[in-house]
C-alpha cells in the first residue's frame, strides 16, 4: 500500500522486513503486500453490530488484541469500581471488565474508561489495581496525567452509538466508529484533530474502484485478479504546521469493506471500497465507515483520476484532491443502532 514517491520513508521498509521475520508482527505482511499493491503514494457490513464486533477484536483475532491501552497515561474521571478494591493480574482483565458495563442497548456505557497498574516494582502495594471511570465526554477524555513517570495505563471504551466521528469532504460525511480497544494511540490522533478547526493538508488523493474484481458488496469475485485496481480511496491526515509522530503497529484485523487503516506508521491512511483477505493482517485499522455512508467512498471513487505508475504498479490519482476535515458529531449516534442485538 505504500506513501508517494517523494515519501523518505521508503528507504527504510528494507530494515522493517529483517526485524518482521525474527518478531513474526504485522510488518512482515505489510512489507510483502505493500510491494505490489499501492507503491508510494500514498461482505460491506450489513449492520452496525458488524462494526462492534471489529472494535472488540470478535473477528478471529486474539481476544486481548482489542483491549489495549496507552501505557504512562492516567484517565481521570468519576470512579464506578474503586481500584484499590478492584484487582486482576492484567491490563486486559481490567479492559474486559469495564466491557462488561458496556454490552447493552439500554444507554450509554456504564463504563467507558480503564485505568490499570501493572508494573509490579513501581506499582507496589497497587500493583493490579484496576479502575472504572465513566467520562462526561468520551471523545474528549480527562487526563490527570501522563509521562514517564506515571505508572498506570489507561484505556477507552467505546459503546453500541458511541465513539463515532465525521470525516467531512464536500460529497457528504463518511462517519467513522473508532476502535480505541484495537488501536488507542491512533484513536487519541483522530480525537486531537478533533479539536483543531481546521486540517489543512488533510485529503485523498487516490480513487480507485472495484473494477470487475469485487462485487457491490466487497465480496471477491472468483478467478478475478486482485488489482489494479486496488478498490480503495486513499489520502492523508496531517495538518499543515502540526508535527505528526509516527503511529505504532496496533490491532491489523483483516481489512473489510470500510476498514479505515494506516498505511505503515502514517499519516497516509485508507478506506477499503472491498474486503481485501488477501492482504491477511497488514494494516493497523483504527476504525470503520458506516455501512450507510460507503455511498459517500463510492462517489469519491467515481471523480475523474489519472493514471500514474508508483513501482512499476499502475495507480489512479485524483486530478482534485478533495479536502477533508475531522468533525465530532453534535450527538450520538445510538439510533442507528436499536434493531441491533447484543453480543
Amino acid at each position: 500500500m505504500g506513501r508517494r514517491l517523494n515519501d523518505p520513508e521508503h528507504s527504510r521498509f528494507a530494515s522493517l522486513i529483517l526485524l518482521s521475520v525474527a518478531l513474526f508482527s504485522c510488518v512482515l505482511v505489510y512489507a510483502v503486500v505493500s510491494t505490489f499493491l499501492n507503491p508510494n503514494v500514498g461482505s460491506q457490513d450489513s449492520s452496525f453490530e458488524s462494526l462492534e464486533m471489529v472494535a472488540s477484536g470478535d473477528l478471529g483475532e486474539r481476544k486481548d488484541e482489542c483491549c489495549r491501552g496507552i501505557e504512562n497515561l492516567e484517565l481521570w474521571g468519576p470512579a464506578v469500581k474503586w481500584g484499590s478494591e478492584f484487582k486482576f493480574n492484567s491490563s486486559v482483565e481490567c479492559c474486559q471488565a469495564c466491557k462488561t458495563m458496556c454490552s447493552g442497548n439500554d444507554g450509554p456505557c456504564l463504563c467507558d474508561t480503564w485505568v490499570f497498574c501493572g508494573n509490579k516494582e513501581a506499582c507496589g502495594s497497587r500493583f493490579g489495581e484496576c479502575w472504572l471511570k465513566k467520562q462526561k465526554d468520551p471523545l474528549s477524555p480527562d487526563r490527570q496525567d501522563a509521562g514517564k513517570s506515571v505508572i498506570w495505563t489507561s484505556g477507552l471504551i467505546f459503546g453500541k452509538g458511541e465513539g463515532i466521528v465525521g470525516m467531512e469532504t464536500e460529497y457528504g460525511t463518511l462517519h467513522i466508529k473508532l476502535f480505541p480497544g484495537c488501536a488507542p494511540y491512533s484513536v487519541a490522533y483522530i480525537l486531537e484533530l478533533l479539536t483543531m478547526r481546521h486540517c489543512v493538508g488533510c485529503q485523498f488523493y487516490r480513487a480507485e474502484s472495484r473494477g470487475q474484481s469485487w462485487d457491490s458488496e466487497g465480496n471477491h469475485i472468483k478467478d478475478a485478479p486482485y488489482g489494479p485496481p486496488f478498490a480503495l480511496i486513499q489520502g492523508i491526515l496531517e495538518a499543515q504546521g502540526t508535527p505528526f509522530n509516527k503511529m505504532p503497529t496496533e490491532a491489523c484485523p483483516t481489512i473489510r469493506r470500510g476498514s479505515v487503516a494506516w498505511i505503515g506508521s502514517g499519516p497516509e491512511f485508507f478506506i477499503s471500497l472491498a474486503n481485501h483477505r488477501e492482504w491477511k493482517n497488514s494494516y493497523t485499522v483504527f476504525g470503520s465507515v458506516l455501512p450507510e455512508d460507503m455511498e459517500v467512498a463510492e462517489k469519491i471513487v467515481q471523480l475523474p483520476t489519472k493514471s500514474d505508475v508508483w513501482n512499476n504498479i499502475n495507480v489512479s490519482v485524483l486530478e482534485k484532491p478533495v479536502p477533508l476535515i475531522m468533525r465530532r458529531m453534535k450527538k450520538s449516534l445510538g439510533d442507528l443502532n436499536s434493531n441491533v442485538k447484543p453480543k
